[in-house]
This record gives C-alpha cells, sequence and structure tokens, in this order.
C-alpha cells in the first residue's frame, strides 16, 4: 500500500504519514508469526514458538545497525540505539511484548487491510458471523477514512501486542535513517509472556540500564496510562472423598459439588468483569480442574485500590470458610499470591516520565489524556521494581478477541509519537 497515492484520512502529522507504510509492512509480518503463550507451561518462555519472532527481531535490530542486539538466555530481546552525537540526555528504554494471548487462537493468522474503511460494518472473511460495526464499538465508528488491520475472523489479530512492537521498531528504523533528529541512548527491549503475567520475571533492570521507559501496550491514540489494576491470584483447592457410587451413601464427600456451591454464592450482579467498569474491580472465576477427590478453582481479583483487592481476597475467604463449614469432611485451601500493584503508586514520584510522554503526544498531532488500565502490564512491575514506566498507545482496539483491529493511521501516529519522545528527553 502506498500512502503517497491513496492519501487516506486520519495522519495527525507529515511524520506520521511518512512511517506509515513501514510500520505496517513490520506489523503484517510479525502478526504472521504464532507467539501465544501458555499458563500452564513450566519452561521460560512458556512457549518455544516466541522465539521465532524475537529471533527475527533482533536479526531486524541488526540490521539498523543496533550492533549489541540479541536473544538473552530467557528469551528477551535487548538492543541499544546510541546517542545522537554530542547528545547528553537520560537513558530511555521502549518495551513491548512479542506473545500474544491464549484467549484466542494466535495460529495462521490471516491479516486483512480494509483500506478507507467506509464507517459500516465490516463482515470478517473467514466467519461472516464475526463482524465489526460501530453500534458495538465507538472507537470503530470514529475511525471512518482510516485503513483498518483485521484478522480473517478465527483467529486474534496479535495486535496485542505485534502493534507496539511493529511501532518501536518503525521509529527505531526511522532514527537510523535520520541521524539529524537528536536523541539520547535508546534501550529496546522485547519481552516473552506479558499476557500470563510473567514478562518482567528475569527482566535485568539493572544491565537495561534506562533511567525511564515506556511500554507500548495500550490502546486509544493520545492516551498515556499511569495507572493500574492491583491483582492478586486466589486458588482455592478443595479435597473431598471419592468412593464406588454404589456404597458411596454417607461416605462420599463430591468437592466438584462443593465448588459448584462455592461459585453459587459469587455476587450475580456485581463483582465481576461482565458487571463492572471504570474504576470497579471484580472477582473473576478463571478456571476450575477436578474429580471427585479434589476439585482447584483458580480467581483473579483485581481493584485499583489495595484496601478493596484485600476486601475482595476476604470475600473469597469467606466463601470458602461457609463450604467448609456446610461439610466439615472436606477440606478447603486458600491460595493468595501477589500478582503486580498499581503502578500509579510508583510513578507519582517521577512526574517527568509523564510530561515527556505528553509533549511527545502533542508533537504527534494529538491531544494527550491521562488514562487508567483495566489490566496490567509489563510497566506495572518494572515501575514496582524501580524503573519508572508508563504505558503508551497502540491504536489497537477489542484485545484478545477475534474482532480485534487496528488502524494504520494510528499505528503511525504511535510509532511517530515515539519519535517526539526522545527528542523531548534529548531537551
Amino acid at each position: 500500500m502506498t500512502f503517497a497515492s491513496v492519501k487516506p484520512a486520519g495522519f495527525t502529522s507529515p511524520l506520521a504519514e511518512s512511517l506509515a507504510e513501514d510500520v505496517l509492512e513490520r506489523f503484517l509480518r510479525y502478526v504472521k508469526i504464532d507467539t501465544t503463550s501458555d499458563p500452564e507451561s513450566a519452561s521460560y518462555p512458556s512457549t518455544s514458538k516466541q522465539l521465532d519472532l524475537s529471533r527475527l527481531l533482533a536479526g531486524e535490530l541488526l540490521t539498523l545497525g543496533l550492533g549489541d542486539a540479541r536473544v538473552d538466555e530467557h528469551g528477551y530481546v535487548v538492543a541499544t540505539l546510541p546517542e545522537s552525537a554530542g547528545t547528553a540526555a537520560p537513558i530511555v528504554g521502549l518495551v513491548a511484548h512479542v506473545d500474544t494471548s491464549p484467549d484466542a487462537s494466535g495460529t495462521n493468522v490471516k491479516p486483512h487491510v480494509w483500506q478507507a474503511y467506509d464507517g459500516g460494518v465490516i463482515s470478517l472473511p473467514g466467519d461472516p458471523r464475526q463482524m465489526l460495526s460501530p453500534q458495538d464499538s465507538r472507537a470503530l465508528g470514529e475511525h471512518s477514512g482510516h485503513d483498518i488491520v483485521t484478522s480473517d475472523g478465527t483467529t486474534l489479530l496479535g495486535a496485542d501486542d505485534k502493534a507496539g512492537v511493529a511501532e518501536i521498531m518503525a521509529a527505531v528504523a526511522y532514527l537510523t535513517r535520520h541521524p539529524e533528529v537528536r536523541h539520547g541512548q535508546i534501550k529496546i527491549g522485547f519481552t516473552p509472556d506479558e499476557e500470563i503475567g510473567q514478562g518482567t520475571k528475569y527482566f535485568d533492570i539493572s544491565a537495561f540500564g534506562a533511567a525511564v521507559a515506556y511500554t507500548v501496550d495500550g490502546s486509544d491514540i493520545g492516551e498515556i496510562e499511569d495507572e493500574t489494576f492491583s491483582a492478586s491470584a486466589v486458588t482455592i483447592t478443595i479435597r473431598g472423598h471419592n468412593i464406588h457410587p454404589g456404597y458411596a451413601k454417607g461416605k462420599l464427600v463430591n468437592s466438584i459439588k462443593l465448588a459448584g456451591q462455592l461459585l453459587a454464592k459469587l455476587p450475580a450482579s456485581a463483582l465481576s468483569p461482565e458487571t463492572t467498569e471504570g474504576r470497579q474491580g471484580y472477582v473473576h472465576p478463571m478456571g476450575v480442574e477436578g474429580s471427585i477427590e479434589q476439585t482447584r478453582l483458580k480467581f483473579i481479583v483485581r481493584d485499583f485500590e489495595s484496601e478493596l483487592l484485600e476486601q475482595h481476597e476476604a470475600l473469597l475467604q469467606r466463601l470458602a470458610d461457609e463450604v467448609a463449614a456446610s461439610e466439615p469432611r472436606a477440606q478447603v485451601l486458600v491460595e493468595v499470591s501477589r500478582s503486580y500493584r498499581n503502578m500509579k503508586e510508583y510513578l507519582k514520584d517521577h512526574p517527568r516520565a509523564l510530561e515527556a510522554a505528553e509533549e511527545a503526544v502533542r508533537r504527534a498531532g494529538l491531544m494527550p489524556k491521562r488514562a487508567f488500565i483495566r489490566g496490567g502490564t509489563d510497566g506495572a512491575r518494572l515501575s514496582e521494581a524501580g524503573l519508572p514506566t508508563p504505558n503508551l498507545p497502540t491504536g489497537a482496539h477489542d484485545y484478545h478477541s477475534v474482532r480485534e483491529w487496528v488502524s494504520v493511521q494510528d499505528m503511525a501516529s504511535a510509532a511517530a509519537t515515539l519519535v517526539h519522545l526522545v527528542q523531548v528527553w534529548a531537551e
């Protein structure tokens, strides 16, 4: 696609328009590589196929002249773009993740580009029952005239977070072609397993060497996310007693039925992802594995306030205690593990990280807006560990879904924002 001749709507700046062809070409190449992560795997990365993209990226970075680009022993892609001649500035890190969510298939992705979207319904060709409609998506309705990228409807697209990867790569490529653009040293980091909460498990902040970093893993263009949920994982294990069902009276204790009782006690019209929005938290059962002898329930618990998060954890403990009281012969064990905490707690001491991002967004022709994430990013854990890392947008929408989509113009604007961002820090 040659944008110079098509001249579609939606470019926020000449720089964005100049980046569009490169960012789209990279994105279409990356999404065809299956990088689905696996929460049940004991390896790291959780799937070896993530390394297919990681190795490709390292090779492309080497070709761009980043001579130290490599895939380390944990599957992280790390590379350095040296500072412009005579430029002394804080080292800035740009981070995105290569894996895609296991919530939908990432195998054999067939991306489609809908040029100059007409504002109507998009019926995805691989499964015509899957339709994108402006009636269902405010964001889609605002992108008439843009070039929209989707999957064929049988898989997710992979824009989370291959759009972020492509935007970083396009920005780095632009900077290598334009040495007149002043910037400090830039560190590139591509992580595996972010979608299963393990993206920073072996990330070496000290070796990375950045003073400030940005994940490129958000959605609406122009938004700067400085706040995430705080998150815990809760596992409730119910142990019953199995015996031949023909002779089970007074002896059998069915852990599956007890698990059902516990799930039935959850609030029906509140405190769940399907009934909450904005700053409301939730308790979300994610999986059930079991037999008569033992059943395990897996929950994720989310809220922006630590006190409320603790209340949600306490709710699950209370429900488990009630089930245990109803059947004293059963054993009910509750395990709570910390996942990440609201990054706002750590970013509040680094206002310059957010101010620089806001200025970069303005220079890209957009209106900056502070926002929060009803989820988490690698940046939440990096910020907690001492590297302030706000989240920047990719322009993609409907993550983790076969209806995932992204605007080419928004990806170009996101890449332009990154170019402006490193210039702001150089000033």
